[in-house]
């Protein structure tokens, strides 16, 4: 009997040892205590699309004076010939509006979903270091319009750490679930194409939407997979995964799949630097501001990540911007 009771007693101890150490149930009863409830995907988007806004600078012109600079907050250099502007085929004439959007920083880019993954010839994604990324669209009364001799961008490349001849222009594709991949310009011969000419990098566009002044992020370590496991209550639809590379100031990571079965956001194409130091950071929407957690990692092979809501924090959108950025 007294064997028996000592078993039990064991027993009893090691079930209260695993089930104090359950992050679930630290994630749940933070969770009740703090009256948190997971933000819905319409908020969580809502958050975003605030924080692209925030970015968007607009400008207006008329196309019949011809060749037409803007100049960008930071000094971006836009090149447009008011002439080349049509609308269903015919020329423009009237004021026009251009909407136009600048990303340097890897903080920005979080905040507003843009981060920098490029696709491999086999259709992988890999980190970009990025040397800008940009959106442009003229309207006129709302209605896009196109242009039939493109534009070019005159880009200062001390705001992303000095000129890189390494660098190509990339074109932005956004799918139906909200993820940016970009696309290498294969045929610069059409006319699309970048080149650095002193500290600055000359883009030669050939029409509106996302574009990017790019190379691939390179290191020579085997590569593995990653999986991260959110709080409880957040997934693909109202959360998101990133990693920041030390290192790299210019260069923004995403977890792009999440596995609604095993409940783990993936890094699904095995890209990643075993030894890598990096910080794997979780986020989403809280009652109109951000709540986020961030963990300094070194990346071993097939890991896995787990957050709970107890590590997590509320910010600003300048508040989260300034950490991500302040990053190693």
């Amino acid at each position: 009997m007294k064997h028996l009771k000592t078993i039990l007693g064991t027993f009893f101890i090691t079930t209260l040892f695993f089930t104090s150490c359950d992050p679930q149930d630290d994630n749940d009863d933070f969770d009740s205590q703090n009256n948190i409830i997971p933000a819905t995907a319409q908020e969580f988007k809502n958050i975003r699309t605030n924080a692209l806004a925030n970015h968007t600078q607009n400008f207006q012109f008329n196309p019949s004076d011809g060749n037409i600079t803007l100049t960008s907050a930071n000094g971006v250099q836009i090149n447009i010939n008011g002439n080349c502007l049509t609308l269903n085929g015919n020329p423009v004439t009237g004021q026009v509006d251009l909407e136009y959007v600048e990303l340097f920083d890897k903080g920005s880019m979080l905040t507003t979903h843009k981060p920098t993954m490029g696709e491999l010839p086999n259709g992988d994604k890999s980190l970009l270091i990025s040397g800008g990324e940009f959106f442009i669209e003229a309207t006129q009364n709302g209605i896009p319009l196109t242009t039939n001799c493109g534009l070019q961008l005159v880009i200062p490349a001390s705001l992303t750490g000095g000129a890189d001849p390494l660098m190509s222009l990339w074109e932005g594709q956004i799918d139906a679930e909200d993820n940016l991949t970009w696309d290498e310009v294969d045929n610069p011969a059409q006319g699309a194409d970048v080149f650095v000419e002193g500290t600055e990098y000359y883009g030669i566009l050939q029409g509106f939407g996302w574009s990017n002044v790019d190379r691939f992020y390179s290191d020579s370590r085997p590569k593995t997979q990653l999986l991260v496991q959110a709080p409880n209550g957040y997934d693909f639809s109202n959360s998101a995964i990133y990693l920041s590379y030390d290192g790299e100031e210019s260069g923004l990571a995403a977890l792009d799949t999440f596995d609604d079965t095993l409940q783990l956001f993936s890094e699904h194409y095995g890209q990643i630097p075993i030894g890598l130091e990096c910080h794997v950071i979780f986020v989403t929407e809280d009652n109109g501001v951000w709540r986020y957690a961030i963990k300094p990692v070194t990346i071993v092979d097939n890991g896995t990540i787990v957050f709970t809501l107890s590590e997590t924090t509320t910010g600003t959108e300048a508040a989260l911007t300034a950490l991500i950025n302040g990053l190693p």
